[in-house]
């Protein structure tokens, strides 16, 4: 019986012919789901629909922060985020927005995401959020 055989080479031999790990890497493999979003045939910007969707909003949202509508923008970068976990989850293609395994991305999107937009409906003065025993946990606190 032979050696298993990896995956073939752009010419279609296989690049290693037995099941033991090269002493060193010469490439990484493309995380899952980092296919194109679209066809080929469509304009690069429309194959990378997703990632250009969540960095659109993320701009949107530091630029509303930056014109002094803070809690508003950081709310939208958090969306922004949790979006980005969404469609990691949902799509089976998702380009660039794909950096690590499927789940990884997820919860690094999904928790980084839940966090910002938290820490904006809790940010002072006038909180939309009020988490009552945070008050007496932190022992620096600014009262009136």
């Amino acid at each position: 019986m032979r050696d298993a055989i990896s995956a073939p080479d752009a010419e279609g031999r296989p690049r290693r012919v037995t099941r033991r790990f090269p002493l060193f890497t010469k490439d990484t493999a493309r995380p899952e789901g980092g296919g194109r979003a679209a066809p080929s045939g469509a304009p690069a910007p429309a194959r990378q629909w997703p990632i250009l969707a969540v960095l659109g909003l993320v701009g949107l949202g530091l630029l509303l922060t930056a014109l002094d509508v803070f809690r508003y923008g950081t709310l939208l970068i958090g969306v922004a985020l949790v979006l980005g976990a969404a469609l990691r989850w949902i799509l089976p293609d998702v380009g660039m927005l794909a950096v690590r395994s499927r789940f990884t991305d997820i919860v690094t999107y999904g928790v980084l995401g839940l966090a910002i937009v938290l820490l904006a409906l809790m940010v002072q003065p006038h909180p939309w959020l009020q988490i009552p025993f945070l008050k007496d946990t932190l022992h620096l606190t600014v009262s009136n």
